[in-house]
């Protein structure tokens, strides 16, 4: 599958209205995104980079640097053998007590609890928790969609350990095997407050910054800007969720060329807000 995301142009009249004698005139922009073909159901100690490098190859794609690959957590916990089945986890008694205020199975609720340093919020079908990689998210991210089981033995997909630390090895090991040096986001899909829907969210990144700060930048008009930072990680990863889709489509590899973000480095963990600074903690 393949989107192209275009500047449309304006209207003359609209151009008039809008122009900035100051400026020169934009320019048309484009990033190209590409879902890859022919990505097999991944494996406990699956090697991600030749899986990634056989699907290009299958898709008819040759990295280039600075391009960016978002892979889907799914397959990242996969490889990394993040399942674990419910049949092999005895639930504490806080997780006995939470099971009977959130109605879910005790046994989710204590892989929930530990894969998390903080309960925030308890309610019917949610326990909102701060992860251990620092995240705020529903059910500690704890998945059971796209993760093969059978009637007698549920199994439950948790995050990948250090996903900023795996998008450095995959990066380094693309950089070897393809002498691309690109850009790698792990995705992962979240709720937020305030909004209905889930969107995909970066939880790993590395050779993209993972917020670009924009403060000091002019605008239009020649203003500075004075507080805008841009999220430009969990942009890509959004991006990319319009290929990957959320149900059967099997596509959790996107290829995103075009983005002129500049040679930094970045880490998903920069999202993160300090709780200090967190308003509604």
């Amino acid at each position: 599958m393949l989107v192209a995301l275009d500047k449309l142009p304006l209207s003359p009249r609209n151009a008039r209205a809008t122009a900035n004698p100051m400026q020169p005139a934009a320019t048309k922009r484009e990033v190209r995104l590409v879902a890859l073909a022919n990505v097999p159901l991944v494996r406990e100690g699956d090697d991600l980079c030749t899986l990634t490098v056989d699907a290009l190859s299958g898709s008819g794609e040759a990295l280039a640097s600075g391009d960016v690959l978002v892979i889907a957590q799914k397959i990242v916990s996969k490889a990394q053998g993040r399942c674990v089945s419910l049949a092999q986890v005895t639930p504490s008694a806080r997780a006995l007590e939470l099971a009977q205020v959130v109605d879910k199975d005790p046994r989710v609720i204590e892989l929930i609890l530990s894969e998390s340093t903080e309960v925030l919020r308890a309610r019917r079908d949610v326990l909102i928790v701060v992860h251990r990689s620092g995240f705020v998210m529903a059910n500690a991210g704890i998945d059971f969609s796209n993760v093969e089981t059978d009637d007698e033995d549920s199994r439950a997909l948790l995050l990948p350990r250090d996903p900023d630390q795996e998008c450095e090895r995959l990066r380094q090991a693309l950089l070897e095997r393809t002498k691309a040096s690109v850009g790698v986001v792990i995705n992962d899909s979240h709720g937020r407050a305030w909004r209905n829907g889930t969107v995909g969210v970066a939880i790993g990144a590395s050779g993209v910054p993972a917020v670009l700060d924009l403060r000091g930048k002019p605008d239009l008009f020649g203003r500075a800007l004075r507080i805008t930072q841009v999220g430009l990680a969990d942009e890509l990863a959004a991006a990319a969720s319009l290929l990957m889709g959320q149900a059967g489509e099997g596509t959790p590899i996107v290829l995103v060329r075009g983005m002129d973000y500049g040679r930094q480095e970045g880490r998903a963990a920069e999202l993160i807000r300090p709780e200090e600074l967190d308003l509604f903690r």
